[in-house]
């Protein structure tokens, strides 16, 4: 199990985040798709300590597993996402100015997103052996 560190915390907070095209269009085809993918790494270049674990791209929606640091909020990273990908994508294929003319975007609104984690049952045997633990008792298996 991988973990993150930063000033005074270690983390590990995984999210699994899916948004769609507006309208469920179906854009996102291979040239397209490859180009996402580049400007998706190229956001990373302004926030190094966002990692995507794997990058799920399908014709009419995006899947990604990613890792976020406990300081920033999770609604404003796919807000930045969103947003540089949105306009990049706009300003690269012409022919999405036909598909979306009222300059709105590419995505919806909305989003989907869930944490990844630890087993609950591990966590809840870990916060009830504290006691124990912290005169040396309890042995853990996870």
């Amino acid at each position: 199990m991988k973990l993150y560190k930063a000033a005074y915390t270690v983390y590990k907070t995984q999210y699994h985040i899916v948004w769609v095209t507006r309208y469920r269009r179906k854009i996102l085809v291979t040239g397209v798709k490859s180009y996402l993918k580049i400007k998706l790494q190229e956001i990373r270049r302004y926030y190094p300590d966002w990692e995507y674990i794997e990058i799920g791209i399908k014709q009419d929606h995006i899947h990604l597993y990613m890792v976020i640091p406990p300081k920033y909020a999770v609604s404003k990273v796919v807000e930045a996402i969103k947003k540089n990908t949105s306009r990049s994508l706009s300003r690269k294929f012409v022919f999405l100015k036909k598909v979306y003319w009222d300059r709105k975007g590419v995505w919806s609104k909305g989003y989907f997103v869930s944490t990844v984690g630890i087993n609950e049952e591990v966590i809840r045997r870990y916060v009830q052996s504290q006691e124990e633990e912290e005169t040396g008792q309890a042995k853990l298996e996870f």
